[in-house]
This record gives structure tokens, C-alpha cells and sequence, in this order.
């Protein structure tokens, strides 16, 4: 009894899981490419290092502060750092410092480059944005070929339904002999035609399946099935509200493409303001603290001598003592403490840095004048980008015009072939017709009815670019 409600529990848990496995509809397939397409994040990773240099720009307009220490064990002949005098002992010395400068005035180098750093991450945070759009796009095209070809494989499937159908009972009149045997051969190899066709069908399917996994980034293996929406329930737009230079107007103002052109070259005119403001003077303020230790320096703590003085010198009235210039031999000597030194050698310094570019070599003037050329050059592959996305919108347009009159065409021929088959096989049924002429009927009408779907499609992906350019997203 246990093992049944083990058993019994798996089942309702592995039915639980087929059941929660849900289609997927475009809108699933889209968030997930967006979520795991690799070049999509390497967008954001560019953008993240764009943010980064804006960060480092910004932080750049603080002052700079460095501390500095070294200790070195020096022999030979040097020169004592605390008496000056040439030397041949060894001793160990230690110095430390700390600086710190900031600019003053720069002609709003700095600030300028800030400002076209900002604009650099916009322009790379809309280069995300368009690479999603166009990935949302190439995922709606799929996604539509897979409903193509779906539709495509069903009307294959019906086709040879009948195909099957008409052979059992033609060979029902071969056997009563009302038919010759021909009239089922042909339907035998109308048969086997119309499961190749099914079969390419499928393979179709299964092919476009997998692009579109591609495109997603999704596992080939994956378990994977689209929800397939009657192509007729797809909501599409008016052609009336998709007029070209309407749509023109929308994408130009909403599209990425056009918000990044319009971002890089307020970078790149900042920038050249940036490269402008580095061609004249600099002043900065700088200021250091330091000190040093040595570890030969003496100091004097007591002496036999009441006055060791060895006489004095009168300067403007007033005495001074005048002492030897070698240490006193009657002075008793001892190491000076690391502090101690450190204490008595503090320095300190302050100042102001004016730097002039004079000229080197005509890096900073060559510069600039690069720096004007880029704008031109954005402005032109702005200009660039605006005329492709105007003309790809009236190439759209049309192409939505005429993928409308063709699929208005093509139900009047589905219509008319249906009619004609349905003449083919009354007439056929009473032996009027022959085999090979309702064969010929039943295949005008599924290529008439395949010819219609493929209009049908074409024109809903068409007017879903329009409507795509026209900022209102993608839906199905």
C-alpha cells in the first residue's frame, strides 16, 4: 500500500510539472533574450564602464593628496643630511612627506570633460536600450516565422488528410469496379507527395524553433513550445494611422539610434570644449609636509664646561656667544630618538604652480582641431542614420501596403480554388473527372491557401515594424 502512495505521489507530482509548463508568447520570449543575450550585457558592461569614467571625471575635480615615505641604508661618501658635510660612515636615514595640490583655474577643462563623459553614458545607456529593440525585433520575426510555418504544416496536414481520404475510397471504387486502378496509383503518389510536404513542413518548424532559441540564447535541448495565436486574432493597427511621415516624426524623436547620434555628439562637443580649455595656462595650488631621520645624528646632553663659549662677536650693538664649529669635545653626546628627529626636522611648504603650454610638438592644438573634425563627422552619421531610418519606414509602408492588397487577393483565390474543388470532386464522384485533374484542383488549392498565409503573415510582421517605429511596442 505504501509503494502505491509513492507511486501515486510521483505521478501527481510529474503531471503537476507538465501542467505548470507554460507556452511561450512573444512577450516571454522577448523578456528572456533581454535577460540573458549575451551581447546585450555587454552593453551593460560598457555602459557600467562609462559610468565608471564619469565617476573618475567627477572625482577628478577634488585636490590630490599623496603621502610619501622611504628608509635607506647608505655607505660610502655622502653628504649627512643633518650637518651637510661630506661623510664616509654608513647610516640608515628615513624621510616621509606629504603633498597635496589642487587646480585653481583650468578654463573648465575638467568641468567640460565631466559634462561630455555624462553624455557619453546616456549615449551608451541608449545603445543598450536600441540593442534591446533590435533583439525584441529579430525575436518578433521569429517568433512570426514559427506561426508561419505552424500554419503552414497544418494546412500540409489537412492536405494530406484528404489526399489519404480520397485514396481509401477511391480504392473502395477500383475494388467494386467502377474505377481503373490508375485512378489510385495517382492518388498512391499524391499520397506520398503530400507527406513529403508535411514532413518539410515540420522540418520547417523545428528549424525556426530553433533560431529562435538562438536568438534567446535559450539551451537547444531545452523543452520549448510557443503559444500559437490564430494569425486573424493578431491585433494590428489601421494602415490609415500609419502614415510614413507621421511615423517618421515618432521614430525620430523615441527611437535609441537617434538618442544616442544626438548624446555622442554633445559629448564630443563637450569634449572639444575640454580640448579648447587645455591650450591655456594652468594655475594650481600645492602645499607638503615632511620630515627625515638619520640615524648618525647626535645631540648634546651635558658638558664639563661652564661656558663653552670660545668668545664672542658684537653685531649692531648687541653680544653674541660664538661657538666651535665642530661638536664641543667637552659635551657628552647620545643617539637622538627617531620622534625627536622627526619633531625637530618638520617642514612645511606651500605654493602656487602656473603652467603654461608652450609648445609641445602640437599635441594639444592637433587635438582640438581632431576634436571639431569628430563632431562634423557625428553629425554626418547622424544625418546618415536619419535618412536609412526614413527610408526603411517608407520601404515598410509600402511593403505594408502591398502585403495588404496581396493578402486580399490571395483570400479571393482561396475562396475560388475552394470552390473549384469542391466542382473537382462532386464531378469526380460520379466519374466525370479524372484522377489527375482533382489532383490538379487539390493542389492549386493548398498552394492558394499557402500563398494566403504567407501574405497573411508578411503583412502582420510588416505593420508590426511600423508600429514599432512608431514607438508602440511589439504585440501579439
Amino acid at each position: 500500500m505504501r509503494y502505491k502512495i509513492y507511486t501515486l505521489s510521483l505521478l501527481f507530482a510529474i503531471g503537476m510539472k507538465v501542467s505548470a509548463q507554460q507556452k511561450w508568447d512573444l512577450r516571454r520570449c522577448i523578456d528572456y533574450a533581454l535577460a540573458n543575450n549575451i551581447s546585450i550585457k555587454q552593453t551593460d558592461l560598457q555602459a557600467r564602464l562609462a559610468a565608471l569614467q564619469l565617476k573618475q571625471s567627477k572625482l577628478g575635480m577634488y585636490p590630490r593628496a599623496s603621502f610619501s615615505t622611504s628608509t635607506s641604508f647608505n655607505n660610502g661618501r655622502n653628504q649627512d643630511p643633518t650637518t651637510f658635510s661630506l661623510i664616509t660612515q654608513s647610516y640608515l636615514s628615513a624621510n616621509t612627506q606629504l603633498q597635496t595640490s589642487a587646480e585653481i583655474f583650468n578654463w573648465y577643462s575638467k568641468r567640460n570633460t565631466i559634462a561630455a563623459n555624462e553624455w557619453e553614458f546616456h549615449a551608451a545607456m541608449a545603445g543598450s536600450e536600441k540593442l534591446r529593440n533590435d533583439i525584441a525585433l529579430t525575436i518578433a520575426n521569429a517568433y512570426l516565422q514559427i506561426l508561419l510555418a505552424a500554419e503552414q504544416e497544418k494546412i500540409a496536414g489537412v492536405q494530406l488528410q484528404q489526399s489519404q481520404t480520397q485514396l481509401i475510397n477511391t480504392r473502395k471504387l477500383v475494388k467494386a469496379g467502377s474505377l481503373p486502378e490508375l485512378n489510385a496509383a495517382e492518388l498512391e503518389a499524391q499520397v506520398a507527395r503530400d507527406s513529403a510536404t508535411l514532413i518539410s513542413a515540420k522540418g520547417s518548424t523545428t528549424q525556426n524553433l530553433l533560431n529562435l532559441k538562438a536568438f534567446m540564447a535559450l539551451d537547444a535541448a531545452a523543452a520549448f513550445e510557443v503559444d500559437i495565436p490564430p494569425v486573424e486574432k493578431i491585433p494590428v493597427e489601421d494602415i490609415a494611422d500609419l502614415q510614413p511621415d507621421a511615423v517618421y516624426a515618432s521614430a525620430i524623436a523615441n527611437l535609441p539610434q537617434q538618442k544616442v547620434n544626438d548624446y555622442k555628439i554633445k559629448a564630443a562637443e563637450k569634449n572639444s570644449m575640454a580640448a579648447r580649455g587645455a591650450l591655456y595656462p594652468t594655475l594650481s595650488a600645492f602645499g607638503s609636509l615632511g620630515s627625515r631621520f638619520n640615524s648618525r645624528s647626535e645631540e648634546a646632553i651635558s658638558s664639563t664646561l661652564v661656558n663653552p663659549a670660545i668668545g664672542k662677536v658684537n653685531v649692531s650693538g648687541t653680544d653674541y656667544n660664538v661657538f666651535r664649529l665642530t661638536p664641543f669635545p667637552d659635551y657628552t653626546y647620545r643617539k637622538q630618538p627617531f620622534f625627536s628627529q622627526i619633531n625637530q626636522n618638520f617642514n612645511q611648504g606651500i605654493g602656487l604652480n602656473l603652467s603654461v603650454p608652450i609648445f609641445n610638438g602640437g599635441n594639444l592644438r592637433t587635438g582640438y582641431e581632431r576634436s571639431k573634425v569628430n563632431i562634423e563627422n557625428l553629425k554626418l552619421q547622424q544625418l546618415l542614420d536619419n535618412q536609412k531610418t526614413k527610408q526603411d519606414i517608407y520601404l515598410a509602408y509600402n511593403s505594408a501596403l502591398v502585403a495588404l492588397e496581396k493578402f486580399n487577393a490571395g483570400k479571393k483565390s482561396v475562396d475560388a480554388a475552394e470552390r473549384s474543388y469542391a466542382f473537382a470532386q462532386k464531378r469526380y464522384d460520379v466519374g466525370m473527372l479524372t484522377t489527375l485533374e482533382l489532383v490538379t484542383n487539390q493542389n492549386n488549392l493548398f498552394k492558394a491557401k499557402l500563398e494566403n498565409a504567407l501574405n497573411q503573415f508578411d503583412y502582420v510582421f510588416k505593420m508590426k515594424v511600423l508600429e514599432f517605429y512608431k514607438g508602440r511596442g511589439l504585440k501579439l
